[in-house]
């Protein structure tokens, strides 16, 4: 398989494997659970995850619900900004491809909420020391933190071996 495929197949292959997750696993808490309601589904999983049903107009942390519409058009520029990044980031880089498809589907999984319901439903609550207080998210969440993390980690690996995913000190004019 070639880079070029490789490349698009992470990041839509990440992107859906993403949306669908997190569309089925929404559509099964809403089918599901009680709103504002905490459901232990599995006793072995108690002492680390409960289910709690939300709806969230607002942004992380359930701040700004207020402005539900405006994040609904920062989530579409968002991606698109993604995307764009997308078609410049190496085929050499399969790391940032997944990176930037898992936080692509989770931008979409959540856009789609919006647009649909007009909210965002989370439903992954921590139970365990120190997370217990921690916000309530969903798997679309997860997947831009956990994208977040990859970009993260593979730039400062990147930098640490040597190579940049940016340009070149020399290539940058110094007459400014």
């Amino acid at each position: 398989m070639n880079a070029t495929v490789r490349s698009r197949l992470l990041l839509l292959g990440g992107a859906s494997a993403v949306l669908v997750a997190d569309r089925l696993s929404k559509l099964w808490v809403v089918h599901t659970l009680p709103e504002y309601t905490t459901v232990d589904m599995l006793p072995w999983l108690k002492p680390i995850l409960s289910f709690t049903y939300v709806r969230n107009t607002g942004v992380a942390f359930g701040l700004f619900p207020q402005l539900g519409h405006v994040f609904m058009w920062l989530s579409a520029a968002v991606i698109l900004a993604l995307l764009i990044f997308y078609r410049s980031v190496p085929v050499e880089e399969p790391w940032m491809h997944l990176a930037l498809g898992l936080m692509t589907g989770g931008a979409l999984g959540n856009l789609l909420d919006r647009v649909l319901s007009g909210s965002v439903v989370d439903f992954l609550d921590f139970n365990f020391w120190p997370l217990q207080d921690w916000p309530i998210f969903n798997v679309a969440d997860s997947a831009v933190v956990v994208g977040t993390a990859i970009l993260v980690l593979d730039s400062l690996l990147a930098t640490e071996r040597g190579q940049s995913h940016a340009a070149p000190l020399e290539d940058v004019p110094q007459d400014v």
